[in-house]
């Protein structure tokens, strides 16, 4: 360990309370899960001051477009840290990156990853890292560099946080969105692991402030504890969406994060189209039951925080549907028609849900 004060008595930056010593180990110990994640395209490795992507490969494109996206994982790492479980953290961040660059169309290249720390545990950071190295492997991608930053004083010494960056191409003529889609379409839901990487301070407040239950709790209905429900690593759908792309004419995606399935699906629905999806082709697992129980949250309510129950949707011709509910199964996916798109009408929204869920 470093010592607390200079030779001479005078202020240190170990002093100050960063160990420049402990984030040399962490980076030492990350070194083999990124390197499990590495491209062809990927030029040399940790410890350059920027991670380096061989563009020439772009050449085989004829209009290639980048497309970028950042994001982090919300108070879902305070059940992180609660539990003292860093290995997962990392795929909800890989998730929440690259799923939004897919739902354009856009193959993941790489991520770059930023840890925010009260004080550095090497082990503990290595562990974030690996969870975003397996992450990068399921997303197709690279993680081509990342800051781990030490703020004593700031953070407490067991608090962090996660962010990250990626990069993907898509052809211009490849483009997903709005302009694609027509009536008739369909529309196809893909399931969620859990509630994935929003809606937590809900949850917390629900869960731990109001209903009084605990991380260690075994939960019946959910067949496990509370604290691995709520840390069930977000599902990652870069590559299950790309290969819809290959299989079937997908005219859109919409990934279920913030503001709910709803919302989002609106997001990429053009202004003259509505977005119909019925209830009663699915029902959320008993994770979404139990918030809306525990808190007596409005269904509404529910449905503008959290995913209930599906993670992605896909907006395929009718036509397709077969082909995209095999092709997704084949890939372990489980998936059904959920709605169709309409003409919008008087309607004063892009998306609507009806009927009832599935008991």
């Amino acid at each position: 360990m470093s010592q607390t004060v200079s030779a001479d008595g005078g202020a240190s930056y170990a002093a100050a309370g960063v160990d420049i010593e402990a984030g040399d180990r962490a980076v030492e110990l990350m070194k083999e899960w990124v390197k499990k994640t590495q491209r062809p395209e990927v030029l040399g490795g940790l410890g350059g001051f920027a991670g380096l992507f061989d563009a020439s490969a772009l050449k085989r494109y004829e209009r290639p477009l980048l497309a970028s996206a950042t994001d982090g994982v919300g108070t879902k790492v305070d059940i992180a840290r609660r539990m003292g479980v860093y290995d997962t953290i990392g795929h909800d961040l890989v998730a929440m990156v690259m799923d939004d660059i897919v739902v354009c169309g856009a193959e993941p290249l790489f991520m770059t990853d930023y840890i925010c720390v009260g004080k550095v545990h090497p082990e503990r950071v290595a562990a974030i890292v690996k969870g975003i190295a397996e992450g990068c492997v399921l997303a197709g991608c690279a993680l081509v560099g990342g800051e781990t930053a030490e703020h004593p004083g700031l953070l407490g010494p067991d608090d962090f946080d996660v962010a990250g960056a990626g990069t993907g191409v898509v052809e211009a003529d490849r483009l997903l969105g709005p302009d694609r889609i027509r009536t008739g379409d369909a529309v196809v839901a893909m399931a969620s692991s859990g509630l994935h990487s929003n809606g937590y301070s809900l949850v917390r407040h629900v869960l731990f402030d109001r209903a009084g239950m605990s991380l260690d709790q075994q939960v019946e209905e959910l067949g496990r504890t509370l604290g691995e429900e709520l840390l069930e690593p977000t599902r990652i759908y870069s590559l299950d969406c790309l290969a819809l792309t290959r299989t079937t004419d997908v005219h859109a995606f919409s990934h279920i994060t913030g503001g709910g399935l709803a919302a989002n699906l609106a997001r990429v629905i053009p202004d003259d189209l509505h977005a119909v999806v019925d209830r009663s082709t699915w029902a959320p697992g008993a994770i979404f039951e139990l918030v809306g129980k525990a808190g007596r949250v409005e269904r509404l309510e529910l449905e503008k925080t959290l995913n209930m129950g599906v993670g992605m949707m896909a907006v395929v011709p009718a036509d397709s549907v077969d082909v995209a509910l095999a092709t997704l199964a084949d890939r372990g996916v489980d998936a059904w028609v959920a709605g169709e798109i309409t003409e919008r009408g008087d309607r004063a929204t892009g998306a609507v849900l009806t009927g009832d869920y599935a008991s």
